[in-house]
């Protein structure tokens, strides 16, 4: 079974091409929901997680998304120790979950695949896009983010003309319709190694 790597940056809209290849029946793993997931439940990843950044890492339980997001977002340093927690077992529940897949592939949809090296146990990757302004309007939409702390989180992900390289399909996400269109491309041809 061929595990297709899918990313972009950002606002690029990752999630609805995901639940596009879903609709097709395709199985699909957000790599972003399972860490939360992860983060929470894991004892050990809070254990580390609290003893890198402190005792508001975590508020009832739950992670402390803004305070985190403050900390790590600005330093480079810090986000890489942070990823070091969660990624191993981002990839350890990756593997048990694919084990259970059925089909010609699945999806792994993951922001950072190209920046945290899982893209290398892909054996296809497609990559999502959308105009750096729009990306932008989306987050600041989705997460009530300012415009300042979505750069931010932007400048720690690869530009799309260095991912667009090691990209075997590339969606510009602009309007539904021709997404729609170009997943079901994919989807076609994937279909058929």
């Amino acid at each position: 079974m061929l595990v297709v790597g899918l990313t972009g940056g950002i606002g690029s809209g990752k999630t609805t091409v995901a639940s596009m290849f879903k609709q097709q029946g395709v199985p699909v793993y957000i790599a972003d929901i399972e860490a939360k997931k992860l983060t929470n439940k894991s004892k050990i990843i809070h254990r580390k997680l609290t003893a890198l950044l402190g005792d508001k890492t975590y508020k009832n339980g739950t992670l402390n998304k803004k305070y985190v997001a403050k900390k790590i977002f600005s330093n480079p340093e810090l986000l890489a120790q942070v990823n070091a927690i969660i990624h191993p077992k981002v990839a350890q529940h990756f593997k048990r979950w694919l084990k259970k897949q059925k089909g010609a592939y699945v999806i792994k949809e993951a922001a950072i695949l190209f920046e945290s090296g899982s893209y290398k146990n892909c054996d296809k990757i497609i990559l999502v896009t959308a105009p750096k302004e729009e990306r932008i309007k989306r987050v600041m939409q989705r997460d009530n983010s300012s415009r300042d702390e979505v750069l931010e989180r932007m400048k720690n992900q690869w530009n799309d003309e260095k991912k667009q390289k090691l990209a075997d399909f590339i969606i510009e996400n602009v309007n539904l319709k021709s997404t729609q269109e170009k997943v079901l491309e994919i989807h076609t041809i994937l279909s058929k190694i």
